[in-house]
């Protein structure tokens, strides 16, 4: 592993997750050029439709077939995906384009992740996810500032044309970039879906840390699916690109990475998971005194944010070092987890806002949090498996043959 390398790979998870927010500041502008179809509203929604689908039918073909052949097909199929949805003369392909997307965003993206994994040092493991999911977080920072301007200047249209060129440029530098190594395991895409589900079932570290990970980005589901109402509210009556500015404050999830990364290098991840955990209950107690308080509110924001992208990348440091050619499958199951506490929190989130404001929205949060610190803090499981892996709750090395 090479450090050009790593940061082209996490240049690459940045261009390729911003395809899927490009679209969320364009909507009113889509909407329009369609008559003011009600059914652009679902082009986020069937975004994240494909998204899971690509992780629990997609990402498990990467431990059974060439990792770059995979990865540079997945991005063309982003560029035709994106080429149509440029082009749609109706609502019904623009969706369909959509969903196609997300599911080769997914894919790519949690194909990447642990391959960076694998090609790095296992010293090293935890500061090349950490500069992978850095990428990534800033691609979703900025996306949304550079469709506004793009779309501005060349229209919502103009806008996809720009990132199915930009994808294409990185499917070229993939090919190049990756290695051209042969698949890690030799079996079928059925039995390697069945062995998906057994990994599940029978690594008590994966399913620790999916729950943890399930649970933190469900908190950040709630926040983010309801700060806009709270925001555009009474008390602070911003417009859309003030509340599109505000999100800017979500660049401290971004810096963390990587320092994320190097703590879980020298081995701090349990006791470093435990604190951020901790730290994330806090924030919401911030964050429910920041609805009438700027003040209270960003330090909310940067506190929530730094916490709940520390966890994830200290979970990623953890599962992808629990069993050798099967990184792809631990991709699927833990991010399946992820995605699904996002959208079940964004629901309660948007729920609880409904019903009781933004204190009810915090009480969300905060109880998310604390349902990951609870997962974190219960008693690990000692299992020995003679030529396997130890399980101590979250550190897990290789036995020794005598062992």
């Amino acid at each position: 592993m090479t450090s050009r390398t790593i940061w082209l790979l996490a240049l690459t998870n940045g261009l390729t997750v911003a395809n899927l927010y490009y679209c969320q500041p364009l909507l009113p502008q889509i909407e329009a050029s369609f008559g003011g179809s009600a059914g652009v509203g679902s082009l986020v929604t069937l975004n994240q439709v494909g998204y899971a689908l690509g992780l629990v039918l997609v990402v498990p073909l990467g431990d059974i077939v060439r990792r770059r052949l995979l990865v540079c097909v997945l991005l063309c199929v982003e560029v035709a995906a994106l080429v149509v949805t440029a082009a749609a003369p109706g609502v019904g392909l623009l969706l369909v384009a959509g969903t196609v997307l997300g599911v080769a965003t997914s894919s790519v993206l949690q194909i990447l992740l642990p391959y960076a994994a694998t090609i790095a040092a296992e010293h090293e493991r935890g500061r090349a996810v950490g500069t992978m999911v850095m990428g990534s977080l800033t691609g979703v920072l900025l996306s949304r500032t550079v469709a506004g301007l793009v779309g501005e200047v060349a229209g919502w249209r103009g806008m996809f044309v720009v990132a199915a060129v930009i994808t294409a440029l990185l499917a070229l530098m993939t090919a190049r970039v990756m290695d051209s190594a042969p698949p890690e395991l030799a079996i079928g895409y059925r039995a390697q879906l069945r062995e998906t589900v057994r990994l599940a079932v029978t690594e008590p570290v994966l399913r620790r840390r999916s729950m943890i990970g399930a649970c933190v980005f469900a908190a950040f589901g709630a926040f983010w699916a309801t700060i806009a109402y709270l925001l555009a509210g009474p008390h602070f009556r911003y417009s859309g690109a003030e509340i599109g500015a505000f999100a800017l404050v979500g660049a401290a999830g971004a810096i963390v990475a990587r320092p994320s990364g190097r703590a879980a290098d020298r081995g701090w991840q349990r006791p470093l998971t435990g604190a951020l955990l901790a730290l994330g209950v806090l924030s919401y107690a911030a964050l429910w005194a920041g609805e009438r308080s700027l003040a209270w509110l960003i330090v909310g924001v940067l506190v929530v944010d730094v916490a709940i992208s520390g966890t994830h990348l200290l979970n990623m440091s953890v599962v992808y070092g629990l069993v050798q050619g099967a990184r792809s499958r631990i991709a699927s199951v833990y991010m399946t987890a992820y995605t699904l506490g996002g959208v079940a929190g964004s629901a309660a989130g948007t729920a609880a806002f409904r019903a009781g404001g933004w204190s009810a929205v915090s009480a969300v949060g905060a109880s998310c949090m604390l349902l990951g610190l609870a997962a974190w803090a219960w008693p690990p499981r000692l299992r020995l498996r003679l030529g396997r892996l130890r399980d101590s709750g979250d550190l897990v090395k290789p036995m020794s043959p005598s062992r």
